[in-house]
């Protein structure tokens, strides 16, 4: 499997079905919330491992706890895992073999969401979104999980088997995406059943985010503390498909509003959003053929179009992965094909390789999944020591 984070095909579907990608002239905004700031240097620490040979951070606090995915010896089995205080704790599973944390979805407050096989097989077939993300295609049913205190908790669905959990809030509220028992006829085989976003909590409670008219499927992918989601809309295609993602849309008080698109018809997905209201994500361009990806990352900031950020330096491809609340972004630029990733910082207008900001690394870092307000990122490295791809913590130089 490619790093987890790459999800070209995955994604989109019930995003995505979603287990990954500037030099825009963003002019320095409000939304931005940031004065221009000098380079800035990076000390980099590789995470450990459950033993395998592939892990990665996608998900960091502001109390530095990262939340990613890490294999147990052998590769074939994927853990949901949490590294805190320079240790590596196992979320476990819901009875069946995977789990994974992919979004920056790591509270405050102690709260970590994702997802997790179940030991019963799925009644329909599916391989849902979860599939993307594991090792191997297990046909378990997936469901999305919250996690607090060592205790892992299966999230609810609409009637369905499956759910998929993206995102939290220090609100008390997940956000994602679930089945219900609607046979859409959109779908495309092993999908059967139609998937809604959804906000679970507070206290027990879910709702339902409705879709753009003429669609029938949504996805929420992220959620900030003054409750705005974002997420995806379109028609339901299989679990890991494009048309599900034909809209990137953002959810205030339950109204759908499209965020735009960079002129493709598929795969236009928001990854975050900050309590500025600020959306990043990637978005395709427009070529011959919708179904084949060709990202860039964009930034929303609710004043006029979504924007293309742009590549590295003789990259094709981008995605913008996480943001913070001083307007700093974090993603991946690649070649064609999705060869050659690296992860970049953009802040100001500007987007950097973050290898370049690192004056004594450790291997080269692959892809950067979230920042915290501190400015400490978290992502993939392949260590220049093992080979393994590895989760790292960056933290910047003079910090704690």
């Amino acid at each position: 499997m490619r790093h987890l984070r790459h999800w070209p095909a995955l994604l989109a579907a019930p995003l995505l079905g979603v287990p990954l990608i500037f030099a825009a002239t963003a002019t320095a905004s409000a939304a931005e919330h940031v004065a221009r700031r000098p380079p800035m240097s990076y000390r980099v620490t590789v995470l450990p491992s459950l033993g395998g040979t592939a892990s990665a951070g996608n998900s960091i606090n502001n109390r530095g706890w990262v939340a990613g995915t890490s294999n147990l010896p052998g590769d074939t089995v994927t853990r949901a895992a949490l590294w805190r205080d320079g240790e590596i704790i196992d979320l476990g599973t819901l009875g069946g073999p995977n789990s994974a944390v992919l979004w920056p979805v790591t509270t405050d407050n102690g709260t970590v969401v994702g997802v997790a096989e179940t030991p019963s097989a799925n009644p329909l077939g599916e391989a849902f979104s979860c599939a993307a993300f594991f090792p191997t295609v297990t046909n378990h049913v997936c469901r999305g999980f919250a996690w607090r205190s060592g205790v892992m908790r299966a999230l609810p669905t609409l009637g369905g088997p499956d759910s998929f959990a993206t995102g939290a809030n220090d609100r008390g509220q997940i956000v994602g995406w679930a089945e219900n028992t609607v046979r859409d006829p959109t779908c495309q085989s092993p999908q059967v059943l139609q998937f809604r976003a959804v906000i679970w909590g507070p206290r027990g409670r879910i709702s339902q985010l409705g879709p753009l008219p003429n669609d029938s499927v949504t996805a929420a992918t992220a959620i900030n503390n003054r409750g705005q989601v974002v997420g995806i809309s379109g028609s339901c295609g299989t679990a890991v498909g494009g048309v599900s993602a034909r809209h990137a849309v953002i959810w205030t008080h339950g109204q759908v509003r499209s965020l735009g698109t960079l002129g493709g018809s598929q795969w236009n997905t928001p990854m975050a959003i900050n309590d500025h209201g600020v959306v990043v994500g990637f978005a395709n361009l427009p070529g011959p053929d919708p179904a084949v990806p060709d990202f860039r990352a964009f930034i929303w900031t609710g004043h006029g179009p979504m924007r293309d950020l742009g590549v590295l330096p003789g990259d094709a491809v981008s995605e913008a992965l996480g943001i913070n609340d001083r307007g700093q972004v974090v993603g991946e630029s690649c070649r064609a094909g999705f060869t050659g990733c690296s992860a970049f910082l953009w802040q100001d207008g500007v987007m950097t390789n973050l290898n370049q900001l690192v004056p004594h690394p450790v291997g080269h870092l692959v892809f950067a999944g979230d920042i915290n307000y501190a400015g400490q990122i978290t992502g993939q490295a392949i260590d220049q020591r093992t080979g393994a791809a590895v989760a790292f913590l960056a933290a910047p130089a003079g910090s704690r």
